[in-house]
């Protein structure tokens, strides 16, 4: 990992339906985020669940 890479760089997002997005957590692996994205969908609510990678500004 690069020194200027953050040590959480996977996030996972909520929309809800109103197309708002906020930011659930903060993630070190890919896979764990979506673990956590895929468990939030399933518990039913309408709100989309995604998983993004955070990007460092040059």
């Amino acid at each position: 990992m690069a020194d200027n890479e953050p040590l959480l760089p996977w996030l996972v997002i909520r929309q809800d339906d109103n197309g708002n997005r906020y930011r659930v957590g903060r993630y070190a692996t890919r896979s764990e985020a979506e673990r956590v994205a895929d468990r939030l969908d399933a518990s039913g609510h309408r709100q989309l669940y995604t998983v993004e990678r955070v990007r460092m500004a040059s």
